[in-house]
């Protein structure tokens, strides 16, 4: 049993489907906050489009200030149709928090069980076993760039420095020492300089500091149709910012829908920020009908990542394997549920698995 402890989560629920979503995998914190004893203080704040509308800006000062003395951040999502064409976007929050947390590597893990398998729009021989996470450098590259805009012309600069490269490729090769010790880097070096100069400095820090685990280098155009027609022989995927994006959503799709995957943002201290990698769904914002259990997962990362509390995590992360093995479920997965009854579905199953374990019960699911 983890000792008790009182820790300051900032939550950013956003736009659209955020503020269902993350008021799931709040109820879920407080409930695993009631089985093991710690406090978990709320603190919610402005981001996206939200903040646009209350300040002006998409990244108010106060929210800054707040994220950096949490503990951790749980973020909803960002962007609507509604803030097309203004003179500020919602993603500008999002990337701009990222920079001001030092949040360089973004972890975005995927496992297919069987059940998922089932789900998935892909063959069960493909998927079924798939266990892989997304290393994605998150504060440079062309999202970051200088960009310039004439009425003819339009530019992004894709911009990568050995340092930024470095930092990244290390967390990936420590978290493949970890899990099965294979590495694939992900680059486009044959037509790119900021590619080329990736693939030299992940080569010699492997090299250099971790010549047993496993590398490969593929160019991202194969390596986006191998994660469809092989994706069980990956272990760790080490890519750039857009490469990492556009992957990211790729895979979920082995899983069946993006409403299961959930992503950690970190750096090298401060707080961690974690969310869904679905985008805000404007299309079915305010009806019950997103899926919360990506969020739940980015919370059990919180937990994990941030707070050190690792059994709490798997205490959440058993609980959604088994409702979504028992088919408690929403829509994109073929299910009936709402939003917020998927979430009390998920703290129904953290309760079952308690009270088994204190009866010394095995449990069997659906």
């Amino acid at each position: 049993m983890t000792h008790a402890k009182s820790f300051d989560i900032v939550v950013l629920p956003g736009d659209g489907v955020g503020p269902e979503v993350t008021a799931a995998a709040t109820d879920v914190l407080r409930v695993i906050g009631d089985f093991y004893g710690h406090s978990f203080r709320f603190h919610e704040h402005l981001i996206g489009g939200a903040a646009i509308d209350a300040t002006g800006d998409p990244l108010p000062p106060e929210t800054v200030e707040a994220c950096k003395a949490s503990d951790a951040v749980l973020l909803g999502a960002v962007g609507g149709p509604q803030w097309d064409g203004g003179q500020r976007r919602p993603e500008e929050g999002l990337l701009g928090l990222r920079k001001a947390l030092g949040l360089f590597a973004n972890l975005r893990p995927l496992q297919v069980s069987p059940v998922l398998a089932y789900r998935s729009p892909l063959k069960k021989e493909i998927v079924e076993g798939v266990d892989l996470i997304v290393f994605r450098e998150l504060t440079g590259g062309i999202y970051f760039g200088e960009k310039t805009r004439t009425a003819d012309r339009a530019t992004d600069l894709c911009e990568y420095t050995v340092p930024e490269i470095e930092r990244v490729a290390r967390a990936a090769f420590q978290t493949a020492q970890q899990r099965r010790g294979k590495v694939t880097s992900v680059d486009k070096a044959n037509v790119m300089e900021t590619s080329r100069l990736w693939r030299e400095v992940v080569t010699r820090i492997h090299a250099e500091e971790f010549p047993r685990v496993e590398l490969e280098h593929a160019l991202v155009d194969s390596m986006a149709m191998h994660l469809i027609r092989k994706p069980r022989e990956y272990d760790v995927i080490l890519t750039e910012n857009m490469f990492g994006d556009i992957l990211s959503d790729e895979i979920s799709v082995l899983g069946g829908s993006i409403g299961l995957l959930p992503s950690a943002s970190l750096g090298s201290g401060g707080p961690g920020m974690f969310e869904p990698i679905h985008g805000s769904a404007p299309d079915i914002a305010g009806q019950d009908k997103a899926n919360p259990v990506g969020t739940i997962l980015s919370a059990a990362l919180l937990l994990r990542h941030s707070l050190g509390l690792d059994d709490e995590a798997s205490s959440i992360e058993a609980a959604v394997a088994a409702v979504v093995s028992a088919g408690a479920v929403t829509a994109d997965l073929g299910g009936t549920l709402g939003t917020r009854a998927a979430g009390e579905a998920v703290i129904d199953g953290i309760r079952a698995i308690h009270w088994a374990a204190a009866h010394r019960v095995q449990m069997h699911w659906a």
